[in-house]
């Protein structure tokens, strides 16, 4: 069967791990596909300074892993060749919640953990590989086209040295992240754009990469402790990833982990999990440190916008940035991705692309919505002048829950499955799990510090 909009052109502003994503469903619907990328990247391109965050610990939920191998078929083996491994949730985390150990037990939960450098070059090698997509490198988007109706009719791109450029598309997707300047174009054309919600994080995270010892190998595949308002106020995750080495980020409200090996080893030390700082003592070889800071929730409303343009769509980091502690954005660009595929392969032919824009961002917004409460909620409960009622019940609910799940690996096992979104939050809810929580005894201090 030939393409749906085989003589049509798509654009995608960025070419990070969300545009790539993009450019891969848009090539199975459109003949040509421009990504538009403002750093220099390449076939071989991991990490790229306009997504700093990228040298940073990235966790893969299994349903992004999931959307991802049917999209790329082969590439979790292809990051398993390069030793990215491939491990039950429940049995390969030594997890510690605010109230205990989590068990370690199997949860039927696969997940696989790597670099974003490593992931997003696999990616970028095979989507650069598809006769459709072109990437113009070391090019800025300058702005939309449109005509006098509002419709985006394009981009105005511009390279160093060179004039600007204007490129007509059918449709243009928007994947530029959190600098995105989509909204500042559209305000002033006269879109209506409701002011992005904002929730405060105060999180800062810093980073090592450095080699995994062969001779005394570890139990686990990653090892975490997370922050849990008010009282968890530093943690940290270590990852087993590819080429024998381990990712470590260790995190701190209202505060910044050092980057001195010192005091890095320093901070590790000072948390209740032991297993991040035994494996950051014993490394031979390191990587460049890095900080990242600019952590807060935000959400773009372009769901409730009235005025919202024909064939312009946004996703990504370019509609709702999470709080990175969570893990989410990976997983949630795939899945926009991978809505925007079921939403190009229902429309019938004689529909054309008109209607799907603002019918895209409403079904965004209705995916967004879970995780978006799930992350805001956690960071409501740092600010005591900001703690809605609903915030109040949901910590009130996790920390009893918590205090069942170290006891109760079935309990644990709902919860691994839900924060991996593959089952509903009201999994949670069911009168088997509502009844143990409800009847749970008052959470006592937990192993974690209080300082």
């Amino acid at each position: 069967m030939g393409k749906k909009y085989a003589s049509g052109k798509a654009v995608v502003i960025g070419g990070s791990y969300a545009g790539l994503v993009t450019a891969r469903v848009l090539a199975e619907f459109f003949g040509e596909v421009v990504v538009v990328e403002r750093d220099a990247v390449d076939e071989r391109t991991g990490t790229h300074p306009s997504a700093p965050q990228g040298y940073h610990a990235h966790a893969m939920l299994a349903r992004g892993g999931e959307v991802l191998e049917r999209l790329f078929p082969g590439l979790r083996a292809e990051l398993a060749a390069l030793g990215a491994p491939v491990f039950d949730y429940g049995e390969g985390i030594d997890f510690l919640l605010p109230t205990g150990f989590a068990p370690r037990a199997r949860t039927g939960v696969m997940i696989q953990t790597f670099t974003r450098d490593e992931l997003e070059r696999r990616i970028r090698g095979r989507v650069l590989a598809l006769p459709e997509v072109t990437v113009l490198s070391a090019t800025r988007c300058e702005g939309l086209l449109h005509t006098p109706s509002g419709r985006v009719t394009g981009v105005r791109v511009g390279r160093q040295g060179a004039d600007p450029e204007e490129i007509t598309a059918d449709l243009v997707v928007d994947a530029s992240g959190r600098t995105s300047k989509v909204e500042e174009w559209l305000r002033a054309a006269g879109v209506t754009v409701p002011p992005k919600r904002v929730v405060r994080a105060k999180v800062t995270y810093t980073t090592m990469t450095f080699d995994r010892s062969e001779e005394r190998p570890a139990d686990f595949q990653l090892a975490y402790q997370m922050l849990f308002a008010p009282r968890v106020r530093e943690a940290g995750a270590l990852l087993a990833v590819e080429r024998n080495r381990w990712t470590c980020s260790l995190f701190a409200f209202d505060d910044e982990p050092p980057t001195d090996d010192d005091g890095y080893l320093g901070f590790a030390k000072g948390l209740r999990n032991p297993r991040l700082a035994e494996q950051i003592a014993q490394r031979t070889v390191q990587e460049p440190t890095y900080r990242y800071t600019n952590l807060d929730n935000q959400w773009r409303q372009y769901h409730a916008a009235r005025n919202w343009p024909e064939r312009l769509l946004a996703l990504g980091d370019a509609v709702c940035v999470f709080n990175p502690v969570y893990g989410q954005g990976l997983t949630v660009a795939a899945l926009e991705a991978d809505l925007l595929r079921t939403m190009l392969a229902r429309r019938r032919p004689a529909e054309g692309l008109d209607g799907l824009a603002r019918a895209y961002q409403k079904r965004v917004a209705r995916l967004l919505l879970p995780p978006w409460t799930l992350s805001t909620n956690s960071d409501l409960m740092w600010n005591p002048d900001r703690q809605q009622l609903g915030a109040r019940i949901a910590h009130w609910y996790n920390t009893r829950l918590f205090q069942v799940a170290v006891k109760d690996a079935e309990v644990w096992a709902r919860f691994v499955r839900v924060v991996n979104m593959t089952a509903s939050p009201a999994t949670l809810f069911h009168p088997s799990v509502a009844l143990k929580v409800l009847t749970a005894p008052a959470a006592p201090a937990g192993p974690h510090r209080t300082d």
